[in-house]
């Protein structure tokens, strides 16, 4: 039986943790060697406020995993990310503190009446993409094309959780978006994007283990289209590299100009068997031996789709 953590103890274990954090300056952490890949890392995949972390333990933990540049995604009004990370605000607001560390996308339901005006009000202050979409839609729905027609007019991506029969459903009708849209860039993220690197997907499954065949709907998306690519974040992400070795060596060989490093861990230390994002770190350097392939997973595929440098 697990004993509850009271918020007294949740404060001081977090001020202990922090203290042992930032007993090295947070540039030496990110240069230390100890997860760190080499050369710049941008993180894809980052939330305010996520499960109830400080902005400062936010930069402590970006700077113990050795990331360079992080991306915030916001919540949007309702569903998704709504209960457990900030909005639209408190990303701009991150970013403009702390304009060489972060940089920010804007995001909102589609289907509200506000949803457009929303979105374009913060792609006019400065976000770089739109999302994370995780919203109650199917993912070809008219509410997801607007979000796609206004993304194509800032010339900005669009990063979509797709979760079967919850966020983005229907994954097997998104070529059809693709093909519509095909000077919108889309980034494909969470459970249903993951599984469907397997050919013999059960949808049902949201974190499938055992071999892989080649061939899946999202191996097929990243291969035909050249304004599609994948968010490795998450523990969703992080299985997909993990449950197939053999598999994942191709597979980061086969389409190293479309993946994209991202954490989305919301844990306070950047480091240990706690933060997923480090691991994925860890799981990429393990897996592709080139150098090549892992300067652009980490920072060269964003740079570019982002239009952000160093």
């Amino acid at each position: 039986m697990n004993t509850p953590v009271t918020k007294r103890d949740f404060i001081k274990t977090t001020g202990c943790a922090l203290a042992v954090s930032l007993s090295k300056p947070l540039c030496s952490m990110a240069q230390s060697g100890e997860l760190h890949a080499g050369f710049p890392i941008i993180d894809l995949h980052q939330h305010t406020n996520y499960s109830g972390r400080s902005e400062l333990q936010l930069r402590t933990h970006q700077k113990a995993m050795g990331v360079h540049r992080t991306v915030l995604l916001p919540a949007g009004k309702y569903y998704g990310l709504a209960a457990k990370c900030g909005g639209n605000e408190t990303v701009y607001r991150m970013a403009q503190l702390y304009p060489d560390d972060f940089v920010f996308f804007a995001n909102e339901v589609p289907d509200l009446s506000m949803g457009r005006e929303t979105i374009e009000k913060y792609l006019k202050l400065g976000a770089v993409g739109i999302g994370e979409q995780k919203f109650e839609l199917e993912c070809d729905s008219r509410p997801l094309e607007m979000v796609a027609e206004l993304a194509g007019e800032y010339q900005v991506p669009v990063l979509i959780h797709f979760q079967h029969n919850a966020y983005n459903t229907s994954l097997h009708r998104f070529h059809k978006v693709l093909e519509k849209f095909p000077n919108t860039n889309f980034i494909g993220h969470a459970q249903t994007w993951w599984g469907n690197i397997d050919r013999k997907h059960d949808q049902k499954v949201m974190y499938p283990t055992g071999p892989v065949v080649t061939g899946g709907i999202t191996d097929r998306l990243l291969s035909d289209y050249p304004n599609m690519f994948g968010d490795l974040s998450a523990g969703s992400g992080l299985n997909s590299l993990k449950r197939d070795e053999d598999h994942t060596r191709g597979f980061l060989r086969r389409h190293q100009d479309k993946l994209l490093y991202g954490s989305d861990c919301n844990d306070i230390l950047g480091r240990g068997p706690g933060c997923q994002g480090s691991e994925t770190i860890k799981t990429v350097m393990e897996l592709s031996a080139d150098k090549e392939i892992r300067s652009k997973i980490f920072h060269r595929n964003a740079s570019r789709l982002l239009k952000i440098s160093f």
